[in-house]
């Protein structure tokens, strides 16, 4: 009897030992998945806006057609661009003069580089100089982008034009429509910008596109006078366009 015990006690503390050997079974739990990193999508209009390089002036010189000449309009372009921030760019004013006193004729076209120019918004007016004039039939077709909502001052904003008042959408600039001088004996420019009596003429442009039966941006009309008062009354303020030579 006490044998049969025996045995059982061994046999059970053998079973004991060989269990206390055998690894515990365990299920495997998988690692989490990383987080996907985010990748940025670019702005479809990611393109720098253009820096400033056209623009009518905001205020003329203040005496009316008389700007100093061509170097006293070009200073003021220079002046009121550097004002609103632009800088390292030379600034000239659009405008022709006429042959006198043994000076020669200048083109408005010829003086302000060869483009594209951007207003203050960063907005397109014009590619080039053909763009600009509509040297082709296609291109006079297409028509450059100069319109109301385009033509800004150097500050962006917008200029009065026909049905504002005051209205001030004559632009002077002494050219005819393709940005050339005149060549004729009759005075488009004031005396090339030095003359502010009551008499006297200079070309202007419409910048709104509209009035007076003519949509020329450059070659409108005639001023009745030259004088400050002269340009108010008929719809200016003398006020003339500038454009970024560089």
């Amino acid at each position: 009897m006490k044998n049969t015990i025996l045995l059982g006690s061994l046999l059970l503390s053998t079973s004991l030992v060989i269990a206390a050997d055998q690894p515990a079974s365990v299920t495997p739990v998988a690692a989490p998945a990383p987080a996907p990193t985010a990748v940025p999508i670019p702005a479809a209009d990611a393109k720098p806006k253009e820096p400033l390089s056209f623009f009518v002036t905001s205020v003329g010189i203040g005496k009316g057609a008389e700007l100093g000449g061509l170097a006293g309009a070009d200073a003021h372009c220079q002046k009121l661009a550097e004002a609103a921030g632009s800088v390292n760019k030379t600034w000239h004013a659009y405008l022709s003069t006429q042959a006198a006193d043994d000076q020669p004729v200048i083109n408005a076209r010829d003086r302000i580089g060869s483009g594209p120019w951007h207003n203050a918004k960063g907005a397109e007016v014009a590619k080039n100089i053909a763009h600009l004039h509509g040297n082709t039939l296609e291109l006079a077709r297409l028509g450059n982008n100069l319109s109301r909502t385009t033509v800004l001052t150097e500050k962006n904003e917008t200029v009065n034009g026909a049905g504002d008042k005051p209205n001030q959408h004559d632009i002077l600039t002494g050219s005819q429509p393709d940005g050339t001088a005149f060549t004729d004996a009759a005075d488009h420019t004031c005396k090339n910008y030095t003359r502010s009596a009551e008499d006297g003429s200079a070309q202007v442009g419409h910048f709104d596109r509209t009035g007076g039966g003519n949509t020329s941006w450059n070659s409108a009309h005639a001023s009745k006078g030259c004088g400050q008062e002269n340009l108010v009354k008929t719809g200016g303020a003398g006020l003339f366009y500038c454009f970024a030579i560089n």
